[in-house]
Parts: structure tokens; C-alpha cells; sequence
């Protein structure tokens, strides 16, 4: 889980953030973004893809993850962004906006996937990264949590969709709700499964 900061060391990079978002495939709310800089002796157990661990050892992670970390930035593109620019496009602007929000500059980026950020700081895209590389992996559960506590929060303000239960994502329930009661605020308009609602 460290070659590819290792490698980026090697190459003299000192400051490498991971970078990874939570929030392409639902139908409501954000997509979260999440920038992370480890140090070097970071010793957390169990940090891995935050789609492989359970919600209690991700917020439990989340806690560790904040200690130890050099420094960690989030950034959001919200339901408005995501159907203006598409979610391809917003994924890219809240990676963009975590790595600003570090308190520290990184001057190397690990990203998780195929696609680079318009950014001019040296980058590598990495498939599958969040499993591959631990930063990406503790940007994952930082973005995740962030999400889903996001999302808890509109289930208080729309209790009628159950977004506590599937954080927007298009399950059975969630799309019957949507076609029962209609989208509210946060929906993505352009979304399939959203736009025959509104």
C-alpha cells in the first residue's frame, strides 16, 4: 500500500497527497471529495477501499485518519454542479477543491482512477488506487464519511426518502420514493431514474 508514495519519494517528492471522491453513482446529493497527506510513520491498521470496510470501522478510521495526518482537505460539488457541468466534470472540480483545501501544499498527487485534475502539480492516476495506495485509501474514507454524514443530515430535511439508509444511491426503495413523492431539492435532475420525476 506504500509503492507509490514510496516511489514519489524517490523521486524527491516530500509532501504526496492521495486523492479520491465518494459520490458518482447516487441519484441525490454531493459528490465528496477528500485529499490526504501521510506521514511517513502513519501507522493505522486496517486502512483499505472504504467500500471493503463497514461504516463503524470506517468512523472509526475517520478519527485516526485526522490524528496522524499531515493534513486533510475536502471538497464538494453539490447537486447543482453535477447536473450543470455533469459528474464526470464535478468528481474533477471536488478533487480540485480538497487538494486547495490542505493546509499543507503537496507537491505530488496520487488520484484514484484514470483521469488527472486540472491542476498544475505533478500527478498520477491510478486504477483502482484506493486499494492500491494508502493515501488514496484514507482519502476514500475521509470522502465517504463526509458523504454519508452529509446525507444523514438531508434525511432529517427530506425524511420521507430513507437517505439515512441508502446515502442516495439508487436502490429499490430509494426509487420508489422518488417516484411516490417525486425529486426534492437535492436530487440530480439529469440523472436517469430522476429526470421522468421532476
Amino acid at each position: 500500500m506504500w509503492m507509490y508514495e514510496k516511489k514519489a519519494a524517490s523521486s524527491g517528492f516530500l509532501l504526496v497527497a492521495g486523492v479520491d471522491e465518494a459520490g458518482r453513482g447516487p441519484l441525490a446529493g454531493p459528490v465528496v471529495s477528500a485529499a490526504v497527506i501521510l506521514p511517513a510513520g502513519f501507522s493505522v491498521a486496517g486502512v483499505n477501499d472504504s467500500k471493503k470496510l463497514s461504516a463503524a470501522k470506517r468512523e472509526r478510521l475517520f478519527d485516526d485518519i485526522h490524528s496522524q495526518a499531515l493534513s486533510v482537505g475536502v471538497g464538494i460539488a453539490d447537486h447543482e454542479e453535477i447536473d450543470r457541468l455533469n459528474i464526470l466534470q464535478a468528481s474533477l472540480l471536488s478533487m480540485v477543491r480538497a487538494v486547495e483545501h490542505l493546509s499543507a501544499k503537496p507537491d505530488f498527487l496520487l488520484i484514484d482512477g484514470i483521469f488527472t485534475l486540472p491542476s498544475p502539480l505533478p500527478q498520477a492516476p491510478i486504477k483502482k488506487g484506493d486499494s492500491l495506495s494508502v493515501s488514496i485509501a484514507a482519502a476514500s474514507i475521509i470522502a465517504k464519511v463526509t458523504r454519508d454524514r452529509l446525507m444523514d443530515r438531508y434525511a432529517l430535511e427530506y425524511p420521507q426518502y430513507g437517505f439515512e439508509k441508502h446515502k442516495g444511491y439508487p436502490t429499490k426503495m430509494h426509487r420508489e420514493t422518488i417516484a411516490r413523492f417525486g425529486a426534492c431539492h437535492i436530487h440530480r435532475k439529469s440523472f436517469g431514474g430522476v429526470k421522468e420525476f421532476v
